[in-house]
């Protein structure tokens, strides 16, 4: 038999439709209990799905405020324009917002009248839970994390693909500057290039992987980064950096010390953002359909069920320039 309203009612005390209004988000009542009505329905086995008939008019694309930054937005614009344009197709109202964990977050999502909510790149899983408190449907782009319905590039395979094009031109020390490994995205890139080493019988140096310093700013974190890498004693001749921003930098830093790329360092990236191509070397890097990730999130909202947890993955593309192989007359 299906849970109803009225069973919900029953369960917490409270009048069918105190519990209607908060399964609906709508105003009159506390937060406290808003989320105890969701939980209790959640826990009952209530047909959130129901929830789902009213047409979705109003979407809010949330970025977390790490993000919000000149390094991060030549990936995540893109991402929010594909999202823009497939709500455009559907007659759908988009806001847009970046946020923290100290910010208010159900106060906003409260103002901006949300039937939904798209959150873009990392967010700390409590936050995420008070997100899903809300009682909203919710899709996760570039971040994964069970329970939730999520849109991601097949990093694990970027990864793979940039250390085995490195191998596959003769490169032998191949180092790995990365961000944060709490990053879905960073970790499975971490993986995959890891992954094609132990594929190809290359001992993992831990010498040859190096995370930025959090809470520095990236220019002067990849730098540091690869500047540790150039310190070794035996350095690198070909490094992959967990994004384009820090592969840019690393690549300036390589050419400031002399170095000479691709002939004595190989470089690879991964994004393809704009500046990837018209750098001083252009950028080898793994090329992610970023608009499409962005409508992806959106199609999820539009045709996935509530209490069904959708796991989309899309292709990458390995794209070969001249900062890993030499080009006539270069």
């Amino acid at each position: 038999m299906s849970i109803t309203i009225r069973d919900i009612a029953k369960a917490t005390g409270l009048s069918s439709g105190t519990i209607s209004r908060a399964l609906k988000n709508e105003g009159g009542l506390t937060e406290e209990t808003r989320r105890m009505v969701v939980e209790t329905a959640r826990s009952m086995g209530y047909d959130m799905g129901r929830l789902r008939q009213k047409k979705l008019r109003r979407l809010t694309f949330l970025l977390h405020r790490q993000h919000n930054n000149m390094s991060s937005s030549p990936f995540y614009t893109p991402v929010l324009h594909g999202a823009a344009e497939a709500c455009r197709k559907h007659g759908i109202i988009l806001s847009f917002t970046a946020v923290g964990p100290a910010d208010g977050i159900v106060e906003q999502i409260r103002l901006h009248q949300s039937d939904a909510i798209l959150c873009a790149g990392y967010f700390e899983p409590e936050l995420l839970a008070v997100l899903r408190s809300i009682g909203k449907p919710l899709v996760l782009i570039d971040m994964k994390l069970a329970g939730y319905t999520s849109a991601n590039p097949d990093n694990m395979m970027g990864g793979y693909l940039a250390a085995r094009h490195l191998l596959d031109i003769g490169r032998e020390r191949i180092g790995f500057i990365s961000g944060s490994l709490a990053h879905f995205s960073i970790r499975e890139r971490a993986r995959g290039f890891r992954q094609a080493l132990f594929n190809a019988g290359v001992l993992a140096d831990p010498r040859l992987e190096v995370m930025m310093q959090e809470g520095v700013e990236l220019e002067a974190a990849a730098r540091e980064a690869m500047e540790t890498l150039l310190a070794l004693p035996h350095p690198p001749d070909a490094v992959f950096c967990y994004n384009d921003a820090a592969a840019l930098v690393a690549m300036d830093t390589c050419m400031r010390a002399g170095l000479k790329v691709p002939y004595d360092i190989s470089i690879v990236g991964f994004d393809d953002i704009a500046a990837a191509a018209h750098a001083r070397r252009p950028l080898t890097t793994l090329s992610v359909d970023k608009s499409a990730l962005g409508a992806l999130g959106v199609e999820l909202l539009l045709n996935g069920e509530t209490d069904e947890v959708i796991e989309r993955v899309l292709p990458v593309n390995l794209v070969v320039r001249e900062s890993t192989v030499c080009r006539p007359n270069n």
